[in-house]
């Protein structure tokens, strides 16, 4: 089954080609590195492995690292070297005369320091000893160079009978998709925490009158008498609310931005603004089945056109008459 990792964005509206105003959710659907294909000789089945994110080694596991790296998905991420960018001011050694005091005049050299000092001017210009000390950053970024650390994927998911021909190491992104194209959009929903009967199972409530007595958001009475005498296995009573991996099916997909690694989806997705999610070919509505929705809409397009052009031919040819 033909899927993609992302990441959803966020929520907008685009018009349609219609100029019809479209509610989509913007998912970040790439690139996706083919990690591994699996085949039915070497694991028994046919599937392919797809890695989707950036994450820090130190927050995997060292299977997961062993995993990464037989498959070469550990990416280097060039980094400059600290202290990059800054440059020292020189500083005065003892090879250098003193900087003169106010009200005191500079002493002339002569003797042998005199001769040193004339040496220096000429042959003596590239003594490490006496070159500024701005040079230093720039060699030491010279030997050392950017380095480079080592990052690895944020999400790894399986799908099987994937209909694509891809080896590790393949970049996949939202072209696999096409404008008109139904999808399932799966992901962990909101976390709403402890939540009454009334927003976790839509409950009526108690009557709003005198007389209720505090019972207008409680769930009432839970017991079975003497038989059973136990609460019945599943009863709605509240609780955790989200936090839950749940699929939306049948969602079409409105426009595809390969460029951008972008998939806008009409409708809602699972989880808040951030969140990873799956996005795989609709069970119920799959490829071919959107393909032959599209033709038969684009027919019934055509054809209202052309009854309306000679509707149009018609009405001239009468007024003419």
């Amino acid at each position: 089954m033909l899927g993609l990792l992302g990441k959803k964005l966020g929520q907008t509206r685009v018009y349609d080609a219609d100029g019809n105003l479209v509610p989509v959710t913007v998912v970040l659907a790439g690139p996706n590195r083919v990690l591994q294909r699996k085949t039915k000789a070497t694991d028994g089945y046919e599937a392919v492995q797809l890695a989707f994110g950036t994450q820090k080694l130190q927050r995997l596991s060292k299977p997961l690292l062993g995993h990464l790296a037989k498959y070469g998905a550990l990416t280097a991420t060039p980094t400059p070297p600290a202290g990059a960018g800054t440059v020292s001011q020189p500083s005065q050694t003892a090879a250098e005369p003193a900087a003169p005091t106010a009200g005191s005049e500079p002493a002339a050299p002569s003797g042998p320091a005199a001769s040193d000092q004339a040496a220096d001017s000429t042959a003596g210009k590239l003594d490490p000893q006496k070159a500024p000390q701005t040079a230093k950053p720039a060699a030491h970024a010279e030997k050392t160079g950017e380095t480079k650390a080592l990052t690895g994927v944020a999400r790894i998911r399986e799908f099987r009978d994937f209909p694509l021909a891809v080896k590790p190491g393949d970049l996949l992104g939202p072209a696999v998709f096409t404008p008109g194209d139904f999808v399932d959009a799966i992901g962990i929903t909101k976390g709403r925490g402890f939540e009454g009967v009334v927003k976790r199972h839509h409950f009526r409530g108690g009557d709003l009158t005198h007389g209720s007595k505090g019972w207008h958001r409680r769930g009432g009475a839970i017991g079975q008498r003497l038989f059973p005498g136990t609460v019945r296995r599943g009863l709605k009573m509240p609780g955790h609310m989200g936090q839950v991996r749940r699929t939306v099916q049948n969602l079409e997909v409105v426009q595809v931005l390969a460029d951008d690694h972008l998939l806008l989806v009409k409708g809602a997705i699972p989880g808040a603004n951030g969140d990873y999610v799956i996005i795989r070919e609709s069970k119920k509505i799959p490829k071919t089945a959107a393909e032959v929705r599209r033709n038969a809409k684009a027919a019934a397009a055509k054809a209202a056109a052309k009854a309306a052009a000679k509707a149009e031919s018609r009405g001239g040819a009468r007024t003419a008459k």
